[in-house]
């Protein structure tokens, strides 16, 4: 795609990154056929092809407009138009500018900016636990709506073991995350308890906190960074010691991480160490080769019968951002579950995307309530995924529970 960046946006870092994914597009289109908005709304403005159009406008010094900033929003960056481009456009990177160079230009009525405020600052905050701790307590009480973004309180512990103590050799980073250990702490738990049982230690840094995606993604770009910054300096001591993974049980955050090194790639104090982070992160799924053959002897086979047939969803972040496919359900098939993912979109966003079912509710709960019934056509006995956005907003769906994969292996475990 021939482009003519206006002067303000000529040797700027935004611009000529800008520029070089344009430059990828060849217009073919086959975007639009695997882009969630686009199947549900028919509008090629509100498809990749129709989005990039509309960056490359504003790019080439066209005024953006509410309805271009509209637009852009109502992308759920699930990235699935990376899978399906020929050409390799980097969507993702350039929604992320465009995004930027809009809002800077096109002010947001007052209630859309406090609604971002909160979210940005109320998720990644300390308050955020006592908060859902609170909602939890009283949440037969709560509105349907509210309640269904509070999740039951969970015992985090198995046989009585909540977080092993055992020392090994072989010692990984975990990240918590901002909103897990809140609102469905076991899969932190029951990580940690499935790595020891291969003789893996999971070590947590009590500095790091949010993966910056939060803010990053509502577009306050420079808080996002000073989290992975932050991340980076709580890490690094560890990365010193041989730490030999960053281990993400959150492939919303394991996408972020993996992308620091992009992202931080023009800070001096930051660019080489945020390439190491990004080198080290793995999505927990990817240690799943190796711990096949330690664990199989493991489980019980009583644990695995009870189990049934279980169905996988497969996040957007994970199957689109971080490109791993088809890894959870082959390594669980392997340990003896049986498990299946959706015949119908499985490649299909759920509508959670971080943030999105609270800011575009009607098109987010439409794409829960169509991947659900994809889901239920198999009649599982649970619902499994990768990621606590994709979990809790599935489970407000349905009465199928919806867990971590990592709880289901844990619980089978002797």
């Amino acid at each position: 795609m021939q482009t003519h960046l206006a002067p303000e946006y000529q040797n700027t870092v935004e611009g000529r990154e800008a520029e070089a994914i344009l430059r990828k597009c060849v217009h073919c289109g086959f975007c639009t056929a695997t882009c969630p908005t686009y199947q549900l709304l028919g509008d090629e403005l509100d498809g990749p092809r129709g989005r990039i159009y509309l960056m490359k406008q504003v790019l080439e010094g066209a005024e953006p407009t509410r309805a271009t900033q509209q637009h852009l929003d109502r992308c759920l960056t699930c990235r699935n138009c990376e899978s399906t481009c020929p050409s390799g456009v980097q969507y993702g990177h350039l929604v992320d500018i465009g995004r930027k160079l809009v809002d800077a230009k096109v002010p947001r009525p007052m209630s859309e900016r406090v609604m971002r405020w909160a979210l940005k600052e109320g998720l990644p905050s300390p308050l955020f636990s006592p908060a859902m701790k609170l909602g939890q307590s009283v949440r037969g009480l709560l509105p349907k709506a509210l309640k269904a973004k509070v999740p039951a309180p969970q015992n985090a512990a198995r046989n009585g073991v909540t977080w092993p103590t055992q020392t090994h050799a072989r010692k990984v980073l975990m990240l918590a995350g901002c909103v897990q250990p809140a609102m469905l702490p076991n899969i932190n738990t029951a990580t940690a308890r499935v790595l020891d049982a291969a003789g893996i230690q999971t070590l947590l840094a009590p500095e790091a906190g949010c993966c910056g995606a939060v803010k990053f993604h509502l577009n306050d770009q420079d808080g996002g960074m000073a989290h992975m910054r932050a991340n980076i300096d709580a890490w690094w001591p560890f990365v010193e010691q041989g730490v030999e993974a960053i281990v993400m049980n959150a492939s919303g955050c394991g996408v972020m991480v993996k992308d620091y090194g992009h992202v931080l790639q023009h800070d001096a104090a930051y660019a080489a160490k945020a390439q190491r982070i990004s080198a080290l992160t793995k999505d927990l799924s990817e240690l799943l080769p190796d711990l096949v053959p330690v664990l199989k002897p493991q489980l019980n086979a009583a644990a695995l019968a009870k189990a049934g047939m279980q169905a996988f969803h497969p996040p957007c972040t994970l199957q689109h951002g971080q490109q791993l496919k088809g890894g959870v359900e082959k390594h669980l098939a392997d340990l003896g579950f049986a498990i299946q993912v959706a015949n119908t979109e499985a490649h299909l966003c759920c509508g959670s995307a971080g943030t999105y079912s609270v800011l575009n509710p009607e098109i987010s709960y439409t794409l829960r309530d169509r991947k659900l019934g994809h889901l239920d056509a198999l009649q599982p006995q649970a619902i499994l995924s990768a990621n606590v956005g994709c979990i809790t907003h599935l489970q407000s769906g349905t009465d199928v529970p919806v867990k971590h994969w990592v709880e289901v292996l844990d619980a089978a475990l002797s």
